[in-house]
């Protein structure tokens, strides 16, 4: 009997809900943006991101089901975010799971918001166990040897700022609109990478950790040194400022790499990994090294319920289930799992 679970994504600022079931279709897969709501602010306001997932999470869940041809009473099991996020929004998502798996007697499962990233590419691609992950995200940047569902061997990851964070920050700095990331990829399309020789914070060390406090400091140094050049500038600091965050990435992932030389697929995931110049250095990384590289699609990196759907139903065909007590978390390490 086909396995379908309808999955729940509030963690931050996209109110989704989707369909998937376990044949790897997506049936549906509905995200509602909350970015002009923040975009005044520059940055996400955690109240007003739980609030509005409050009022628009209900109309995503039947537009989800709708899409998906699927009636409530079908679903197999309801698969939420449980952590970790601002608090806010996922217990909202938690909360409004809970009580339709209570209502319709079906099973509900909490899903940790990183696994949902790490198992994205066996929803798309199929790929077998083990594998190295790169998760780049805007709240997380880690490497990962995964060799199952709930395994997970931390090696390395950002001991202060996230990558995708810092291209946040680094994209006010250069007066670009929110959400900084895809604009600062696109204003670098403009500039020279090897402009500006920015640090590599711990590129020689021969570990997997990271560090980008010190480049964005580098930049804000940078640009307060040459306020009165034109925009040819701020670009070639965009380019190369994204061109050292990929070298950095790529030095740790082959360290990684290098711990684990019969591990043969690598795989990218969040919303971070939907850069194209990542994504080019990844395919020289993986093609140099022997290795299969798996990059879910670009609307599959950044968050959605698709890959919370999946991952519970991962879990559910493990037969882990959780229960109604469960409490949503801010914080929740792969290593907890």
């Amino acid at each position: 009997m086909k396995t379908i679970v309808l999955g729940i994504e509030t963690s931050c600022d996209e109110t989704a809900a989707a369909v998937v079931s376990d044949d790897r279709t997506i049936l549906s897969n509905v995200v509602f943006s909350q970015i002009d709501d923040h975009k005044p602010y520059g940055g996400v306001i955690p109240e007003l991101s739980a609030r509005q997932h409050l009022h628009l999470l209900p109309k995503v869940i039947d537009q989800a089901l709708s899409q998906g041809g699927v009636a409530l009473e079908e679903v197999t099991a309801i698969a939420a975010t449980g952590g970790p996020g601002l608090i806010g929004g996922v217990i909202v998502g938690v909360m409004m799971a809970k009580s339709m798996a209570f209502h319709q007697k079906k099973p509900f499962i909490a899903v940790n918001h990183l696994e949902g990233h790490a198992l994205t590419a066996r929803l798309t691609h199929d790929v077998s166990f083990p594998f190295m992950l790169l998760l780049v995200s805007g709240g997380h940047t880690q490497i990962i040897h995964v060799s199952g569902v709930g395994q997970y061997h931390l090696l390395g990851t950002t001991l202060d700022d996230a990558v995708g964070e810092t291209f946040d920050k680094v994209a006010k700095m250069l007066g670009l609109s929110y959400p900084g990331g895809p604009a600062l990829e696109r204003y670098a399309e403009g500039g020279d990478a090897t402009a500006i020789a920015f640090p590599k914070p711990l590129f020689h060390r021969p570990d997997c950790q990271l560090s980008f406090s010190g480049l964005k400091t580098a930049v804000r140094v940078e640009l307060e040194k040459n306020l009165n050049q034109g925009s040819l500038y701020k670009k070639n600091v965009a380019a190369s400022f994204q061109e050292t965050v990929s070298q950095v990435l790529l030095k740790k992932l082959e360290n990684a790499l290098g711990l684990y030389p019969n591990t043969k697929n690598i795989v990218v995931a969040g919303g971070v990994a939907a850069n194209k110049r990542i994504r080019q250095g990844l395919e020289t990384i993986a093609e140099k090294n022997n290795k299969k590289l798996f990059l879910p699609p670009i609307s599959l990196c950044t968050d959605n319920a698709a890959m919370i759907a999946w991952a519970g139903t991962e879990r559910f065909k493990m037969g882990h289930t959780s229960s109604f007590d469960f409490a949503p978390r801010p914080r929740w390490p792969l290593s907890d799992l």
